[in-house]
């Protein structure tokens, strides 16, 4: 009997680790005869702090070079920005330092046991499975032996040794916290602390892929490697994202088409272009400065030499048949064959050429919304919209996510019925729509692109149909891909084409510069600002609303604000902007405050509605008790705020100290006097916080009764 269970717990062990092995958000880098070698031979690098070393990397498919030639070295405590244009190669590179592609050449080497922690988009787990659950198979070994462990507490006879074993695993990985870890970490990139134990199913396409982000981030990685990170994101997640990496202690290396964040994230660039990649130091405004400042200096060097090589030519023509001259001109063919003159490459960066016109103008008024209203069940997201929108009017629709933006283009669209109110398009109004998930509009995965666009003009030849395709970067056997076979680039600029044959007076946007490269956005919004039609659009980038908004409409909580301006003024008279995360957090700080202090104020009444009268709490009582319920009502609101000061203060503490565990290598590099005095002081934080909600809770209690 012994022996059995002895042989039954090896087993499950060996299962524990196998599992782990395969993990799909970490893996360790082992070696490989076709892409990884332990470092000089042992595990150990030259450089303490390298953790992936690049050596003569290439790829290429059938004729054609991605890049080769590829030697570096990204160290512990770097974030790298992967940059470069759609087909260039970013994704590729990714794909190969994830091991899920080979290269053609070239070694990839890590350290002996690194923990690799990976983001793919193309993904899934099983929806019966908890939220929680999800997250916390970052861990898999971890999460292995605690569901192991779960399961000996349910048998009346165990083997000790065995229980040992999974002791040793769940400690070593300080598995007891790995809960608390996970639930953070969801937390954090906005997925609500109450649903956390439902299943996988209950949530949206994109909120699940804030499960995989989570999974992956609580894999203790050594080395992170990101596809569209901010995919799906909201402001806020993107926001914690930026403070999880940032304090992040390993090597991380990211693929984003956001600005904004390759900004805050990155302290290198990896540039992939001219058949290679080149790392610059800094983040992405610093590395666009420092690539033109390269590219200038190397035109005006080969400039220089080009100028000096004519002058010499120009010499020897005149004087190579004068004998007074003809050993000065031989001179000068000697010093012109010695001068070098490089051939610059030319970029992998392509800019599609996107051009709308219209093919009738519509009338003066475009469109008039009036008494919109629309709810998912209970939740309401559009009340009483009302609108009026004017011919060649740039309007961006901004707001919150959840408040209807995306709701709205949809009914103007009719693409979705509201519950109330009208929607009356104007004298000739032609509509041309992008969708936020713009797949949607490619209704046929098997047809391929040029007939996709052909079906929009038949009439057409086969020269005009290509001619189009070509200016949005679809050339040769592009033409004949298939819908489901286009990555999301393609498809956008593929219903870009399809806009620009309709030639439509009103362009219905949203969300369009989802999974655009830069250069496209680039060229995007230089057609937008061309178009002499009407533009009304949802966009997250800000940068992109600058750009092209002559009127703002902005969707609130209490209504609709309606602005005839740019972006830029609008903030200038509102002083608040939504797409920036620093507000958009500090607000969330203060709506948190503001539901702690009761949520239920009353808004002041309009200026000349009736002031209805307020009966006195006080009636009846003697004159000493009304003073001293009077100096109470003082006093108690003061103390509720001194608390609720000092509830944040502790909270951040808290969430400080919880996050010390979530650093990458913290068991393994922190003392266990250390670790128990950590355990210590947060057991003291939370006890401190409980009492100062237990009195908070007293004086809210305190406050109702006084003034009842």
């Amino acid at each position: 009997m012994r022996r059995h269970q002895l042989l039954r717990a090896e087993r499950a062990i060996r299962r524990i680790h196998c599992l782990t092995r395969h993990s799909p958000a970490a893996h360790r880098a082992t070696p490989n005869a076709s892409r990884t070698r332990d470092l000089q031979g042992g595990g150990k690098a030259t450089n303490p702090r390298a953790v992936l070393n690049i050596s003569n990397l290439a790829k290429g498919f059938g004729g054609r070079t991605l890049f080769s030639g590829v030697t570096l070295q990204l160290d512990a405590g770097n974030r790298y920005g992967l940059v470069g244009a759609n087909g260039a190669g970013k994704t590729t590179l990714l794909r190969i330092l994830m091991n899920d592609e080979p290269a053609s050449d070239g070694l990839i080497t890590f350290p002996k046991d690194a923990r690799v922690g990976v983001l793919r988009q193309d993904r899934f787990e099983d929806d019966a499975q908890r939220i929680l659950d999800v997250a916390m198979k970052g861990d898999l070994e971890v999460f292995q032996a605690l569901t192991e462990q779960d399961r000996l507490g349910e048998q009346e006879e165990v083997d000790p040794d065995y229980l040992g074993r999974l002791t040793e695993i769940i400690a070593a990985g300080d598995g007891y916290t790995l809960e608390a870890r996970a639930s953070q970490v969801l937390v954090g990139l906005g997925i609500p602390e109450h649903a956390l134990k439902e299943p996988l199913s209950t949530l949206s396409g994109g909120f699940k892929l804030r499960v995989l982000l989570a999974q992956v981030l609580v894999s203790r990685p050594d080395i992170l490697l990101l596809d569209e990170p901010t995919n799906h994101l909201d402001i806020l997640s993107i926001r914690w994202l930026e403070g999880f990496l940032r304090s992040f202690k390993g090597c991380a290396v990211v693929i984003s088409h956001d600005i904004r964040f390759l900004d805050a994230i990155s302290t290198h660039t990896l540039d992939v272009d001219y058949g290679t990649v080149t790392s610059y130091k800094g983040n992405y405004t610093a590395f666009c400065r420092q690539k033109a400042e390269v590219r200038a200096r190397k035109e005006a060097e080969i400039a220089k030499n080009e100028r000096i090589i004519a002058e010499k030519k120009a010499f020897v023509e005149r004087f190579s048949a004068k004998a007074t001259k003809a050993r000065q001109a031989q001179s000068r063919v000697k010093q012109i064959e010695k001068i070098q003159v490089e051939e610059l490459p030319k970029s992998s960066r392509r800019y599609p050429k996107f051009s709308f016109k219209q093919r009738r103008p519509s009338g003066r008024d475009v469109l008039e919304v009036k008494g919109l209203s629309k709810a998912y069940g209970e939740l309401q997201v559009l009340d009483r919209v009302s609108l009026r929108v004017r011919r060649g009017e740039r309007v961006a629709v901004i707001g919150a996510n959840g408040l209807g933006k995306s709701t709205l283009l949809k009914i103007l669209v009719d693409r979705l019925t509201s519950d109330t109110g009208e929607v009356d398009w104007g004298h000739e109004a032609q509509l041309g729509y992008f969708a936020q998930d713009h797949k949607d509009l490619l209704s046929d995965p098997k047809q391929s692109a040029l007939n996709f666009l052909w079906d929009t003009c038949p009439q057409e030849g086969t020269s005009y149909v290509r001619g189009m395709l070509g200016r949005v970067l679809f050339s040769g056997e592009d033409v004949d891909k298939t819908l489901e076979a286009l990555s999301g680039g393609e498809a956008a600029r593929l219903v870009f084409s399809r806009l620009m044959v309709q030639q439509p007076n009103v362009l219905v946007l949203d969300e369009p510069t989802n999974h655009l490269d830069l250069e496209a956005i680039e060229a995007l919004v230089q057609a937008l600002q061309q178009y002499d039609g009407t533009l009304i659009f949802v966009s997250h980038d800000r940068w992109f609303v600058e750009a092209l908004a002559t009127r703002v409409v902005e969707i609130t909580k209490s209504g609709l604000v309606d602005f005839h301006g740019t972006y830029s003024e609008f903030l200038e008279r509102a002083g608040d902007d939504h797409l920036d995360a620093e507000q958009v957090a500090l607000r969330a700080k203060e709506e948190k405050r503001e539901k702690r202090r009761g949520g239920n104020s009353t808004p002041p009444p309009a200026p000349g509605a009736p002031t209805a009268k307020v009966p006195d709490p006080d009636q009846g009582l003697s004159n000493e008790e009304r003073r001293r319920r009077a100096n109470q009502r003082k006093a108690l609101p003061r103390r509720r705020d001194e608390l609720l000061t000092k509830i944040e203060r502790t909270e951040a503490k808290k969430a400080e100290l919880e996050a010390r565990y979530a650093e990458p290598g913290f068991f393994e590099n922190t003392s266990r006097a250390d670790q128990d005095a950590l355990r210590r002081e947060q057991a003291e934080v939370e006890s401190r916080l409980d009492r100062m909600m237990t009195e908070w809770e007293e004086v809210e209690a305190e406050l109702a009764r006084l003034n009842a």
